[in-house]
C-alpha cells in the first residue's frame, strides 16, 4: 500500500517538473530543452528572433552546461556550448559570414579580435562555400573542449574546427555584446523573455 501511495505521490510531483522542461517554440521553430555535444548534455539557456526592419531573419538558441543569466557569466562559463541558428528567410551565406565578422570585431576586444582573425577567415570560407541558407536550413556553432568551435550546416559539420578559445568568445559576442545584433535577442540568449 506504501509502494502504491508513494508511486502516485511520485507521478503527481514528477508532472510541473515535465512542464518546466518543454522545448521553446520561436516563430515557428521548436528548440528541444537540452542537447548533446560530444559527451555534454547541454541545456536551453534561452532563444530569441533575430529582426531587421520588419523581416524575420532567424531564430537561434543557446545551449550551455548550466543556466547562465549574464554575458560575462556565459562566456566564463568552462564546457562544451552550442549556437543554434535556423534561417526563416533566404540569405547569401556570404553576406551573412561577413555580418558576423562585422559582429565579432565591434564587439570584441582588439586583442581578442586579433587573436580570432585565422577562425574569422575559416568561418568565411565556410559560409561562402553554401552560396545561400535557405528558410529552414540552419548552422550550429559549438565549442568542445580540446577540440575547438565546430561549425555544422544542416548536421554535417563543415570545414576544419577552429581551435582559438578567442575564436568562440568572439562568437559569443555578435549576440552577447555590448552592440548586439538584435537586442531582444540578446534578452532571448540570456533567458529574460518568456
Amino acid at each position: 500500500m506504501i509502494r502504491r501511495i508513494l508511486l502516485a505521490a511520485s507521478l503527481v510531483l514528477a508532472q510541473p517538473v515535465a512542464a518546466l522542461a518543454a522545448p521553446v517554440t520561436v516563430a515557428g521553430i521548436k528548440y528541444e530543452d537540452s542537447t548533446q555535444v560530444g559527451t555534454s548534455k547541454l541545456v536551453l539557456n534561452g532563444a530569441g528572433l533575430r529582426s531587421k526592419a520588419i523581416f524575420k531573419v532567424y531564430t537561434a538558441a543557446l545551449y550551455l552546461p548550466a543556466k547562465a543569466t549574464t554575458p560575462e557569466a556565459v562566456i566564463a562559463q568552462p564546457g562544451a556550448k552550442r549556437m543554434h541558428i535556423v534561417m526563416l528567410r533566404e540569405i547569401n551565406a556570404a553576406e551573412l559570414g561577413k555580418l558576423f565578422a562585422r559582429g565579432m570585431e565591434d564587439n570584441a576586444p582588439r586583442e581578442e579580435f586579433s587573436k580570432s582573425v585565422a577562425g574569422v577567415l575559416t568561418m568565411s570560407d565556410i559560409f561562402f562555400q553554401y552560396k545561400k541558407l535557405s528558410p529552414g536550413e540552419y548552422f550550429t556553432a559549438d565549442w568542445v573542449p580540446g577540440t575547438g568551435t565546430v561549425i555544422s550546416v544542416n548536421g554535417k559539420q563543415a570545414g576544419q574546427p577552429i581551435k582559438e578559445p578567442e575564436f568562440y568568445s568572439a562568437l559569443l559576442k555578435i549576440w552577447l555584446g555590448k552592440s548586439p545584433a538584435d537586442t531582444l535577442l540578446k534578452e532571448g540568449l540570456l533567458g529574460h523573455l518568456d
